[in-house]
């Protein structure tokens, strides 16, 4: 049987290429032409390598998730403490290489109907997260390392959605010494948030 013959372009480094692009300018607001660009490929070969935009979309994802999010590196720090200073302060430790923000925030920011699909993959991916950090927070509380009065359910909330904020922040062009105070804030508010007593 002949082979198929191979690809002129390595797969790797056109997927880096396209999800800087998304991190950048979000989904809706990456055209196909701005991806073939980046890329250095023509449609046929997009089509051929990836389905569609949204295919492409979806692998770069994964790539994110799987290489450059900080959140799942952060759920192997030793204790739950550990855990919420490695997600804060490595969302607020901006790389100057890489886009500012979080893609799973950025790239939904505008969204329309037509990109229904693709919006509600961004919201599963960012609750999977959360959920991710609920059950390290759970752990946590079975070995003794969180108190019974603590809501593991309520910090993972409260972490999400301060690491969401510094993520937009970061965005927006707020500075790493900036972004690490609000980090320093959140987490001096540690102790209080161990207790989930509900308020008067």
């Amino acid at each position: 049987m002949a082979k198929g013959r191979p690809r002129a372009f390595d797969m790797d480094d056109a997927l880096d290429k396209a999800l800087k692009l998304f991190w950048t300018k979000g989904y809706e607001g990456t055209s196909l032409s701005d991806l073939t660009q980046a890329m250095g490929i023509n449609p046929p070969s997009l089509y051929a390598a990836f389905g569609n935009k949204e295919g492409l979309f979806r692998q770069a994802l994964d790539r994110y998730m799987g290489e450059m999010a900080g959140g799942c590196s952060a759920l192997n720090a030793p204790t739950a403490r550990g855990v919420a200073e490695a997600l804060l302060y490595g969302v607020a430790n901006v790389d100057p290489e890489m886009p500012p923000g979080c893609l799973l925030v950025q790239a939904a920011l505008s969204c329309s109907d037509s990109s229904e699909t693709v919006r509600q993959e961004l919201i599963d991916r960012r609750q999977g997260a959360e959920d991710a950090l609920r059950e390290r927070f759970e752990r946590a509380q079975r070995e003794g390392d969180l108190p019974p009065t603590a809501s593991p359910v309520r910090l993972a909330r409260f972490l999400t959605a301060i690491s969401q904020g510094i993520s937009v922040h970061a965005a927006s062009g707020v500075g790493r010494q900036e972004l690490m105070e609000i980090a320093d804030m959140a987490l001096k508010a540690w102790p209080a948030i161990l207790d989930s007593s509900p308020t008067s």
